[in-house]
């Protein structure tokens, strides 16, 4: 694909996440996101976030599915994964700030508390060395195969987040089942695409020796 293609879909990418937060900021100043506007944020950036995480975790699949085709896919997988960590700081944000009033001692005994939280906060510090190792500078320093190592820390923190929203909502309600599958169906791709493709590589026999 050419320059010019991957520059109007990265700014295609950038708008696609920062509209929802613009609507959002739009809301709040207008006062339209609800009879709990807190719910509202809350729900919105950590959905957002595991829709995020759920298109970051199947680039590398759908990659693998069709090399020739959509390769350069994977020009986009750290812009993505990075907007999933600023979606996930955006709703740590909300329960630090709105909810806890930036209250340490009450973030403390609240996290101790409720599981929900605990879990929704360990996915946010797997994200956390993530986005920060994000660079090519991070990529030169580590190694391809440890930087490659510790971002399958990706696949535990979407599953922390899954495990977050479930804890989170009352029981009987069945709404993180959605982006449940999706994100089980993508973690599922990853060996079976690999075992496919060992099948399909080619088998090099040795004469002689």
């Amino acid at each position: 694909m050419p320059k010019w293609a991957i520059a109007i879909l990265k700014t295609a990418v950038h708008l696609a996440c920062l509209l929802p937060v613009a609507w959002l900021v739009w809301g709040a100043y207008k006062n339209t996101l609800g009879p709990d506007p807190t719910h509202t944020v809350t729900f919105f950036t950590g959905r957002g976030t595991l829709r995020l995480l759920a298109i970051t975790l199947a680039i590398s699949p759908i990659r693998k599915l069709f090399p020739k085709r959509l390769g350069w896919l994977i020009r986009f997988r750290r812009l993505v994964g990075l907007y999933a960590f600023f979606y996930a700081c955006l709703h740590l944000l909300t329960y630090v700030w709105l909810y806890a009033g930036f209250n340490v001692q009450y973030m403390v005994a609240d996290i101790s508390k409720r599981k929900f939280i605990t879990a929704g906060l360990t996915a946010w510090l797997l994200l956390l060395p993530l986005a920060v190792t994000s660079t090519s500078w991070w990529i030169r320093k580590m190694g391809g195969k440890r930087w490659n190592r510790l971002h399958m820390l990706v696949y535990v923190a979407a599953i922390a987040g899954l495990v977050h929203y479930w804890w989170g909502v009352k029981p009987g309600v069945w709404r993180p089942l959605d982006i449940t599958l999706i994100i089980g169906g993508i973690l599922l791709a990853r060996p079976l695409i690999a075992v496919w493709k060992r099948r399909e590589a080619p088998v090099v026999v040795k004469i002689g020796g």
